[in-house]
């Protein structure tokens, strides 16, 4: 039986749901800023329900949430505040837990019209630099494009930490077909390009569970057909529970509403589907809790 690795789940909805500052555009940032115990309940909260990975919770820590001057004056210190918190709650673990070092898209969630390498180069460096003591792997994620995933590579280098790359696809009732990233590139070009980067594996989040699957689907096929350039290339999903967002949407521009069907049992549900199609890490996003999690790692 192929072993599942189960991942945390989404940390901004989970701080506001257990009272931690939270407000817009500082996001989950805030809680760092003002009250940082709150991000370190949230990853024991995960840990408790079995999550054997736990993400940085340095998502936010970028100009286009906490502002400019505060992200030159800050930027680095709340990064190693973030890797710090995610490493003591795994250290205090009962079982094995991993830290990711979340890398975001740098310019804006969900727009690779607004990706930009020169401006996104220097404070993703910023933010490798302060995390690189605390992560075991690195996790570049909700990348809109192919050329967000080549910066990232070319700013975290090759010192033997583990990279995963995961992309946000396009949303709607059925999704692309072929399933494309936001940008309009294809999966399988986003998943041939993973593979020429060195990563050890290829996600998809960020969007709604409605799409994972064929995404999934076509990564599977893509890496069979790269041979052995591709060996040992994982496939993972963590969907979230947003509404299907419309083409010009801006990640975290407004508190979106949680989708009522996607309870513990309704997100395991679409679990199952995408590891029968053959994702071997599975998580959550945004509006996915440690309930969740919980349920995913009893089943799977």
């Amino acid at each position: 039986m192929t072993r599942i690795t189960v991942l945390d789940g989404g940390t901004g909805r989970e701080l506001k749901r257990i009272g931690a500052p939270f407000r817009q555009p500082e996001w989950s940032a805030l809680a760092l800023i003002e009250a940082p115990q709150f991000v370190g309940q949230v990853h024991e909260a995960f840990v408790a329900a079995g999550a054997d990975v736990i993400t940085t919770n340095s998502y936010a820590i970028v100009p286009f949430h906490i502002g400019a001057a505060r992200f030159a004056a800050e930027g680095a210190a709340l990064a190693a505040l973030a890797g710090r918190l995610a490493r003591e709650a795994a250290a205090a673990a009962r079982h094995g837990v991993t830290v990711a070092g979340s890398l975001p898209p740098i310019c804006g969630s969900y727009r690779a019209d607004w990706f930009d390498a020169t401006e996104a180069r220097p404070v993703l460096a910023t933010l490798v630099s302060a995390l690189r003591p605390f992560v075991d792997h690195w996790q570049a994620e909700t990348l809109s494009a192919i050329e967000e995933a080549e910066l990232v590579r070319e700013v975290v280098g090759d010192d033997g930490t583990p990279l995963w790359i995961s992309f946000t696809l396009e949303d709607g009732p059925r999704g692309a077909a072929p399933p494309r990233l936001r940008s309009g590139q294809s999966v399988a070009d986003a998943v041939a390009a993973t593979v020429r980067l060195g990563a050890s594996a290829v996600l998809f989040n960020c969007s709604q569970p409605e799409v994972m699957g064929a995404a999934v689907t076509a990564a599977r096929t893509t890496l069979a057909g790269l041979g052995a350039a591709a060996a040992g290339v994982r496939i993972g999903v963590y969907a979230n529970a947003f509404p299907p967002q419309v083409a010009n949407a801006e990640a975290n521009s407004a508190l979106l509403d949680i989708r009522a069907d996607l309870t513990p049992s309704g997100y395991l549900g679409w679990a199952h589907e995408w590891v029968r199609r053959g994702a071997t890490i599975v998580g959550g996003c945004c509006g996915i809790g440690p309930e969740h999690i919980a349920a995913l790692k009893a089943a799977l």
